[in-house]
C-alpha cells in the first residue's frame, strides 16, 4: 500500500456551536487534500452529513459539495453556517426577544431573574453563570458567579435562598415538561415514552426557561432573517439547558444520554448572549441551497463553489446522482454511534420546527444502544449505496474522528465489504482524525484470516518506527493486512460475528507470541504501549547483557534530524511548514504528533512571532566546536582525577592501570538511542542542557527507552563546565556531582504522543 501524507490542519478543531457532538476536525485538511484533486469547479458528495465544517471548506475551496442530511440539527447548522445573518440581526433579534413581556415584566428580566444569587463577598444580588448539582438531588449543591460590584468569583456553596428558588421552579414542571414533549409527539403517540425519558436530562429551570422562549418564538413577529438567527440561538440554548455537562469537565464529548454525577447546569439566558458572536463569526457566506426529498434538484449552484443540500437519504438519491450529476470525489467525517446528540437532535428538531420535522428522525429518539456492530451495518448499508451511484476508481476521502480500535474495525469492515479498495491510511495520535482514502470498486470474493500475515504486518509497523507504539497503530495495521487479503468479513457472516472474530484475531496476534512486550500495568490489549521483544548483546568488557534497540533508529531520533536538517536549510519556518515536510516524510502510521515536533522545536529552535529558527548555539559550527570542548574538559579532569584518558570517535574513556574505568559519550543532539547501542551500561551520556527536555520527552513516549536510561547517567554540559573550575576535585566529590544533576521535562510541555 502506498501509504499517503497525514495531511495537517492550520487551525485547531473548531469550538463553535454544539462542537461537544460534532467532529472535532482540524481547518485545512480537506482543501489540502482538494488540492491534490485539482478539479475545482467538480461535484463532490458528502454521504455523511455530519460535518457542516468540513462542507463548508470544500464549497470555499471552489468545489460543488452535494451533501445528504437527514439530521434536522446538523442541516440547520449548515445552512446557517454557510449563509449566517449579520450580527447585527442577532443582535436585534436578542432584543426583540428579551423586550416581549411575560405577564407585567419583560422576558429578559424574568429569565434573568430565575438565577439571582448573592455575593459571598459584598452580599448583593448577581446573576449566577452556572448551578452545580450531583446526579439524584433536588437542590444545587453550589453556585458560580463573578460578581461585577465587587470583583468575587468562582464557585462557591449554595444558599438556602438558591435551593427555595430551584424548589419553588420545580413545583410547577410537570405543566411545562408536558408542553415540552407535546411539540415533539402527540399526547397518545407511541413515542411518548422515548420523549418523556429523553426530556428527564432537563432540569426544571432550564425547561421553563426553553418553553417560555419557544412558546413565545412561535407569535412573534419578525422577519424570516430575524427568526433564523433566534432558530440558532435557541438551539444552542436547548444544548446549554441539558444535565450533560458534567463537572469538573468530566466526559467533554458525551456519546450516551446518561446524566454525570456531578453536573453543571448553566444561566440559559447567558448561552443567548454568547451565541450572538458565536454564529455571527461563520466565517464568508456560501451559495446553500436544500431540497426536500421528492423535489427536482440541483439548483444553480455555481461553478465557483456552493452547497446542495439533499433532506433524505443517500439510498434514495443514487439513481438521481448517477444520471445526473458526476461526482468527482466523495468527502466526509465518519460518523460514530452517538446516542446522546442523535436523541437530543430529535428533541430539539421538535421543539423548533414541530412534529414534522421529528417524523423522518424517530428513529433516532426510540433507539437506546448503538454499538459496533450496529455502526458496521448502517455503514455498509450507506458504503453499498454510494458504490452504486459512483463510477469505479472515484476517491473518497475519509475522516474517523475520535478513533478507536473497534471504531476502525467498523469502519473498515463496511467499507471493504461494500466494494471500496482501500488506497492509503494515515494515523497521527489518538486525539487525532484518522485519515484514510477509499477508491470505489468492484466487490472481492471473501479470503481467509491469517493470523500470522497480521503477526507480520505489525512487526513490520514496530520495525519501521524503532520504538513501542500505542495499540491503535498495531491494530490499524493488523486491518490493513486483513483488508489486503480480503479477510475482514465472510460472505455468510453478520456483522457482529465478523467485527469479534477480527478484534479476537488482532489481540490473539499480540497476546500470544512474545516477540511482542507490553508496556502497561493494565491487561487489556489497549492499554499503555506495545513493541517488538529487544535481542541480547553482551556489554562491553562486561558479563552482563545490554538489550539492543530494533534495526535502524527510532522514530523520534530519526524526526529529529529531519526537522534539525529543515531548519538549517530553511531558518524562519513556520510550524505549519515545519510539520508538513515531516508528514511528507513519514507518511501512514509513522506520522509524528504534534507534541514531538514541538518538543524538537522547544529544543533546537527559537520562536520569533510565528516562525522558528535555530538557536544560535545550536548552529551546527557553533555545536562542533562546543563538542571539542567537552573533550578537552573531560580529559582536563580526568588529568586531575590521575585518569589517562583515551579518545575514540565520540567517546572519551578514563583508564587506570591501562584499563577503563569511565567512559563519556558526547553528543550534540538528543539521539540517546544511537548512543546507547554503540557504549556499554558504563558509559555516561554528555548532553547539552537544552537537549535535557527532550531526552525526557522521548523517556515519556518510550517506556523501553525509559528502561534503558535508568542504568544509564546522563550529564549536561554546563555540569563538565562546572567541574572544570572546582578548584578542588576528587573522585568521590566527582561522583556526587553527577548523580545530583536530573534529567527533568520541560515545564509546561504537551505530552502528545
Amino acid at each position: 500500500m502506498d501509504h499517503k501524507p497525514y495531511l495537517p490542519g492550520f487551525k485547531p478543531a473548531d469550538s463553535g456551536p454544539l462542537s461537544r457532538f460534532l467532529p472535532a476536525l482540524e481547518d485545512g485538511v480537506v482543501s489540502a487534500w482538494l488540492s491534490h484533486l485539482d478539479q475545482p469547479s467538480a461535484w463532490l458528495l458528502d454521504p455523511f452529513g455530519f460535518s457542516p465544517r468540513l462542507v463548508l471548506e470544500a464549497a470555499r475551496s471552489g468545489y460543488r459539495v452535494l451533501v445528504t442530511a437527514n439530521n434536522p440539527v446538523t442541516r440547520f447548522l449548515l445552512e446557517i453556517f454557510a449563509n449566517p445573518p449579520p450580527e447585527s440581526e442577532f443582535i436585534a433579534a436578542l432584543a426583540d426577544l428579551g423586550a416581549v413581556k411575560k405577564g407585567d415584566e419583560r422576558l429578559e428580566l424574568h429569565l434573568q431573574s430565575l438565577y439571582l444569587t448573592t455575593c459571598e463577598k459584598c452580599e448583593k444580588q448577581i446573576h449566577a453563570q452556572a448551578f452545580l448539582w450531583r446526579k439524584g438531588e433536588n437542590v444545587p449543591y453550589a453556585r458560580i458567579y463573578e460578581c461585577k460590584h465587587c470583583g468575587d468569583s468562582g464557585e462557591h456553596l449554595a444558599t438556602e435562598a438558591d435551593k427555595e428558588r430551584a424548589r419553588k421552579i420545580a413545583s410547577t414542571d410537570s405543566l411545562h415538561r408536558s408542553r415540552a414533549f407535546e411539540r415533539v409527539v402527540s399526547l397518545k403517540g407511541e413515542d411518548r415514552f422515548y420523549a418523556e425519558e429523553a426530556i428527564e436530562h432537563y432540569l426544571p429551570r432550564p425547561l421553563y426557561v426553553l418553553t417560555t422562549i419557544i412558546n413565545r418564538l412561535d407569535s412573534l413577529k419578525v422577519s424570516p432573517e430575524r427568526r433564523r438567527a433566534l432558530t440558532a440561538l435557541v438551539l444552542l440554548a436547548c444544548d446549554a439547558g441539558n444535565t450533560l455537562w458534567g463537572h469538573p469537565a468530566e466526559r467533554p464529548r458525551p456519546k450516551q444520554l446518561s446524566t454525570p454525577n456531578q453536573f453543571r447546569e448553566h444561566n440559559v439566558w447567558t448561552m443567548f448572549e454568547r451565541g450572538v458572536g458565536l454564529f455571527a463569526e461563520s466565517g464568508s457566506p456560501v451559495p446553500c441551497e436544500a431540497y426536500p426529498k421528492g423535489m427536482l434538484w440541483p439548483g444553480k449552484v455555481p461553478e465557483s463553489g456552493g452547497i446542495c443540500i439533499y433532506e433524505g437519504r443517500l439510498k434514495d438519491l443514487a439513481h438521481k446522482v448517477k444520471r445526473e450529476i458526476p461526482i468527482a470525489a466523495v468527502i466526509g467525517a465518519v460518523p460514530r454511534p452517538n446516542q446522546a446528540f442523535w436523541t437530543l437532535s430529535a428533541l430539539w428538531a421538535g421543539w423548533l420546527w414541530g412534529k414534522d420535522a421529528v417524523e423522518p428522525y424517530k428513529l433516532a429518539l426510540r433507539r437506546r444502544r448503538y454499538d459496533w456492530a450496529w455502526n458496521a451495518t448502517a455503514l455498509f448499508a450507506m458504503f453499498s449505496h454510494l458504490n452504486e451511484l459512483l463510477a469505479d476508481g472515484v476517491p473518497m476521502f475519509g475522516l474517523i474522528p475520535e478513533p478507536e480500535a473497534p471504531f476502525l474495525t467498523s469502519a473498515f469492515t463496511a467499507a471493504h465489504t461494500a466494494g471500496f479498495a482501500l488506497e492509503s491510511v494515515a494515523v497521527r495520535t489518538v486525539h487525532d482524525a484518522v485519515q484514510i482514502v477509499w477508491k470505489s470498486a468492484q466487490k472481492s470474493d471473501a479470503g481467509l484470516s491469517d493470523i500470522e500475515s497480521v503477526r507480520k504486518a505489525m512487526r513490520e509497523l514496530l520495525s519501521a518506527r524503532g520504538e513501542p507504539v500505542g495499540y491503535l497503530h498495531l491494530h490499524t495495521a493488523g486491518l490493513i493486512a486483513l483488508t489486503e487479503t480480503n479477510a475482514l468479513r465472510q460472505t455468510e457472516d453478520e456483522f457482529d460475528e465478523a467485527m469479534r472474530r477480527t478484534n479476537s484475531l488482532l489481540e490473539t496476534a499480540l497476546k500470544g507470541d512474545k516477540s511482542f512486550i507490553h508496556y502497561s500495568t493494565g491487561e487489556g490489549v489497549d492499554t499503555g504501549m506495545w513493541g517488538a521483544a529487544t535481542t541480547l548483546r553482551q556489554a562491553r568488557g562486561s558479563a552482563d547483557s545490554a538489550p539492543m534497540s530494533r534495526q535502524g533508529e527510532s522514530l523520534s531520533d530519526r524526526v529529529e534530524v529531519a526537522l534539525v536538517t529543515y531548519l538549517q536549510k530553511n531558518p524562519n519556518a513556520i510550524f505549519l511548514e515545519v510539520e508538513e515536510e515531516l508528514s511528507k516524510q513519514f507518511t501512514g502510521l509513522m506520522t509524528p504528533s504534534k507534541g514531538l515536533i514541538y518538543a524538537v522545536l522547544n529544543s533546537y529552535a527559537e520562536r520569533d512571532g510565528g516562525s522558528w529558527s535555530l538557536r544560535p548555539e545550536d548552529v551546527p559550527s557553533v555545536r562542533r566546536d562546543e563538542m571539542k570542548m567537552m573533550f578537552d574538559l573531560l580529559k582536563k579532569i580526568g588529568g586531575r582525577l590521575n585518569y589517562v584518558s583515551s579518545t575514540d570517535d565520540k567517546v572519551v574513556t578514563w583508564l587506570e592501570n591501562g584499563k577503563p574505568v569511565k567512559s563519556f559519550y558526547v553528543l550534540a543532539s538528543a539521539l540517546v538511542h544511537r548512543a546507547l547501542d554503540q557504549t556499554d551500561e558504563s558509559a555516561a551520556l554528555v548532553i547539552p542542557g537544552g537537549r535535557a527536555a527532550l531526552v525526557a520527552y522521548k523517556q515519556e513516549r518510550d517506556p523501553s527507552l525509559k528502561e534503558r536510561l535508568k542504568k544509564r547517567r546522563l550529564v549536561k554540559y554546563r555540569l563538565v563546565r562546572s567541574l572544570s573550575e572546582v578548584p578542588i576535585l576528587t573522585r568521590e566529590t566527582f561522583e556526587e556531582q553527577i548523580a545530583g544533576d536530573p534529567v527533568e521535562k520541560s515545564t509546561g510541555q504537551m505530552m502528545m504522543f
